[in-house]
């Protein structure tokens, strides 16, 4: 399957810029990037790249977007990067487990640093190109039949609200360009790995193939939208 991977809606020579290119599903998007003989090149971005990119550090994501600058247009920027748990850090099952540290880790990870990477390298980004940004089914708020998880849900509700106004703005001025916010699934991840349903993640390398042909599907006319890795137009 990989070796004959392709994507055919960027043209010959496209450039791709992977943000979070450490992360188990950035790894997986690069190694299938770099496969395809019509991409010209795949750029890694993290925190111990060069330049280096810090989801908590907004200086460092305005100083990686001017030093690639001169790398621009990219025709496909990739942000792959979140958070769940780390440390202290763990899911709430109920409200009286809501923390302001936790609120706050959450959002600053998975909603002000992707809003400032739209920010800083949406004019990086080809006027015919496409930025994909992870998000979750659980950050949509049509679909919460659970509870619980209130930061992480929180934090990608906010995160999906970016996207989607983004996407409204850039319809006016840049027609062509698709902004999408996709769910990956449950991926084998150090993110997945303690909760319930990990024993049913997919390889990396299987949820990177499903969303990197996903995007190659979806047309200008998707843009802002919120979709499952299989294709499925997600509520928001």
């Amino acid at each position: 399957m990989n070796s004959a991977f392709k994507m055919n809606s960027f043209g010959d020579g496209y450039r791709a810029l992977v943000i979070g290119a450490s992360g188990a599903l950035g790894s997986a998007f690069c190694e299938l990037l770099s496969q395809d003989p019509r991409c010209a090149s795949v750029r890694q971005l993290g925190r111990s790249s060069s330049p280096n990119l810090n989801l908590e550090d907004a200086d460092s994501i305005a100083r990686a977007a001017s030093e690639l600058a001169q790398e621009a247009p990219y025709q496909l920027i990739l942000h792959a990067a979140g958070l769940l748990h780390r440390d202290e850090i763990k899911p709430e099952k109920s409200y009286s487990a809501i923390e302001a540290g936790t609120l706050q880790a959450l959002f600053q990870v998975n909603t002000i640093g992707p809003a400032l990477v739209l920010r800083h390298f949406l004019p990086l980004l080809d006027p015919r190109g496409a930025m994909a940004m992870l998000s979750a089914k659980v950050g949509s708020i049509g679909d919460n039949r659970l509870g619980g998880w209130y930061s992480y849900r929180a934090s990608k509700a906010a995160l999906n609200m970016m996207i989607k106004t983004a996407a409204i703005e850039l319809a006016r001025t840049r027609p062509q360009i698709r902004v999408l916010s996709l769910h990956p699934g449950t991926v084998i991840s150090g993110l997945s790995q303690p909760f319930r349903g990990a024993s049913e993640a997919r390889p990396a390398s299987i949820a990177a193939h499903e969303l990197l042909c996903l995007i190659d599907r979806l047309t200008p006319a998707d843009s802002g939208n919120f979709f499952s890795y299989n294709g499925e137009r997600l509520p928001w």
